[in-house]
C-alpha cells in the first residue's frame, strides 16, 4: 500500500504541475526546456538553460532582482526531483544529468550564534565543497566573492572557479563582477549567460540569455530616472576608466521638464482682513527649503493652511513655519523619482510597519492612528 501511494502521488503531483517524464543522461548534459521552479507554478517565466559537455561552468550575470538565483534554484530543484523519480515542470525534451552529489552556497547563512559575518559563513560554505567536489558533482553559487572588498573578492571568486573547474565538477555561477564575464569570454570550457532586462518599462524580464554576458544597468536605469548624464559619464569613467557619453531620451526629458514646472514655486492670492490681499508661496511635498532666519535646511510635509504656514521637517522633528520664513532649496523632482514614498521620510518605522500589516490583511485588535506633529 506503501509503494502504491507514493505511486499515485507523484501522478497527481505531476497532473497537478503540468510536469512531464525527463529524460536522464551521464554525459554532463543539462538541458532544461522550458522549465518553471514548482513553487512559482504557471506564473513563471519559463526558463531554457543548456550546458554542453564541454560547457564546464555557465557564469550568470545582469540586474539584481532579475532571476539569477531563481534560475539556480530551479535547476538544482528538478535535478534533485528527476533523480527522485519525479516527473518536472519542463517539456519533456528536457534533460538531466545524474549527478553524484548537489551542492549549493545561496542565500546568507550569517550566524549570530557562531559569530560569523555574512562572509565568513559563505567562505566555510565554498570550502567544504572544494574538499569534496569532483567528477558528477553540480555546485550552484550565488554572488561568489561578494561580502568582502571587491578586488579581493574577485580574485578570490575567480581562484575558487578555477580549482572547481580542476576537480571536473559542474558549475553554475552568479555575479556582477566584469573580470568574471572576461574569463568566461577567454575560456573555452566557460559559457556566459544573462537575464535579459527591459530598460523601457525598467523590469526585468526574467529570461535566461545563453551565450552573452548581462549588464547590471545601474547606469541606464539611473539615467532613465532622471539622474543627470554627467554625473553617470563621471560615474562610468570611475568604474571603466574610460569615457563614454550618455544622453536622456526625449520622453525621460519632457517628464523631467514637467516636474519642475509643477515643483517651480506658485503664487496664489490670499486674503489678509476685508481689503488687503497678499501673495502666499506654494510649496509641494518633500522640497527642500531653507529657514531664512537660520540658513538650516528643512523637507516640506503639508501646507499651507489658511494663515499660509506650512509643517517642514527639520533633523527629524516636525515644525510650523510661515512661508515667509521659508525659501525653495532644491525641488523635490530633483530629489526622488515620481513615484517615491514618502511615508519613509515622515512616518515613524513603527508607523509603516503597522500600515503594511494592515495593506495586506485584517489584524484583530491592531488599529492606526494619523500621526500628527
Amino acid at each position: 500500500m506503501h509503494q502504491y501511494d507514493v505511486i499515485f502521488a507523484k501522478g497527481k503531483y505531476a497532473m497537478d504541475n503540468d510536469a512531464n517524464e525527463p529524460q536522464l543522461n551521464e554525459d554532463d548534459v543539462i538541458s532544461l526546456i522550458e522549465a518553471r521552479h514548482p513553487q512559482l507554478g504557471k506564473a513563471a517565466v519559463p526558463l531554457t538553460i543548456t550546458m554542453k559537455a564541454e560547457d564546464q561552468a555557465l557564469m550568470i550575470t545582469g540586474p539584481n532582482t532579475g532571476g539569477k538565483t531563481v534560475t539556480l534554484k530551479t535547476t538544482g530543484l528538478l535535478t534533485i526531483m528527476a533523480q527522485a523519480g519525479l516527473f518536472i515542470p519542463a517539456s519533456p525534451e528536457s534533460t538531466v544529468m545524474i549527478f553524484d552529489e548537489i551542492f549549493c552556497d545561496i542565500g546568507d547563512g550569517q550566524s549570530i550564534e557562531a559569530n560569523l559575518s555574512t562572509f565568513s559563513s559563505r567562505l566555510v560554505n565554498i570550502i567544504d565543497i572544494l574538499r569534496q567536489a569532483g567528477p558528477g558533482t553540480l555546485a550552484l553559487i550565488d554572488e561568489i566573492g561578494s561580502g568582502t572588498e571587491p578586488n579581493e573578492g574577485m580574485g578570490l571568486a575567480q581562484a575558487i572557479l578555477e580549482q572547481l573547474v580542476e576537480k571536473k565538477a559542474k558549475l553554475m555561477v552568479t555575479t556582477h563582477f566584469t573580470e568574471m564575464k572576461e574569463l568566461a569570454n577567454k575560456r573555452s570550457d566557460f559559457i556566459n549567460g544573462s537575464m535579459s532586462f527591459d530598460l523601457e518599462t525598467l523590469k526585468p524580464t526574467y529570461r535566461l540569455i545563453i551565450g552573452e554576458a548581462g549588464e547590471s544597468q545601474a547606469f541606464q536605469i539611473a539615467l532613465k530616472l532622471g539622474l543627470h548624464p554627467a554625473i553617470i559619464e563621471r560615474a562610468h569613467q570611475v568604474s571603466y576608466q574610460e569615457t563614454k557619453s550618455y544622453v536622456m531620451d526625449d520622453s525621460v526629458l519632457k517628464s523631467r521638464e514637467m516636474k519642475q514646472q509643477v515643483t517651480v514655486p506658485r503664487y496664489t492670492k490670499k486674503k489678509a482682513g476685508n481689503t488687503k490681499e497678499e501673495l502666499v508661496a506654494q510649496f509641494n511635498m518633500g522640497d527642500n527649503v531653507k529657514v531664512k532666519a537660520t540658513g538650516e535646511t528643512a523637507i516640506v510635509y503639508k501646507g499651507p493652511d489658511e494663515h499660509g504656514d506650512y509643517i517642514v521637517q527639520q533633523k527629524g522633528e516636525k515644525l510650523k513655519l510661515n512661508h515667509k520664513r521659508l525659501e525653495l532649496y532644491i525641488p523635490a523632482a530633483e530629489l526622488y523619482p515620481p513615484d517615491y514614498d514618502f511615508d519613509i521620510i515622515f512616518k515613524s518605522k513603527e508607523y509603516r510597519k503597522v500600515t503594511k500589516q494592515l495593506d495586506r490583511k485584517h489584524v484583530e485588535g491592531l488599529s492606526i492612528e494619523e500621526e500628527e506633529f
